[in-house]
């Protein structure tokens, strides 16, 4: 079991057993919402998340038509997790909501790997996606 939370603690996650897919996003939209030069997400199926706090979404349509909806503390404004139209039943949870520098399973997928900035390199056994 693993707990997230926002920046001010209000909104909690716990997440049961282990994530369906971890994935690292260099799409500009990600980075844009991150505040940083990537996105990292953990996601679990929705029936494996259980949720408290009080949130606020947003929508967001992506370059091929598929909507993001993102759940996000309207105190701090962490996002909290996300859903995607795409993977119906899927939570995922941005991993620094965690806090756990040991986090694993690593990263096993890098997608928009055309954006991504020339001076990051993703390490490991990953699946790049341009």
């Amino acid at each position: 079991m693993r707990t997230a939370q926002c920046g001010c603690g209000a909104v909690k996650l716990t997440c049961e057993g282990e994530p369906v897919r971890v994935s690292v996003c260099h799409w500009l939209n990600c980075k844009r919402r991150s505040g940083s030069a990537f996105a990292v997400q953990a996601r679990w199926p929705d029936a494996q998340v259980i949720r408290s706090g009080e949130t606020r979404q947003w929508q967001l349509t992506g370059d091929e038509g598929g909507v993001a909806t993102f759940h996000f503390c309207p105190t701090c404004g962490a996002t909290a997790w996300y859903t995607l139209d795409s993977m119906p039943g899927v939570v995922a949870v941005p991993l620094g909501a965690f806090a756990d520098p040991d986090f694993t399973p690593y990263p096993w997928i890098s997608v928009y790997e055309g954006r991504k900035c020339p001076w990051l390199e993703i390490n490991g056994d990953i699946e790049r996606w341009e």
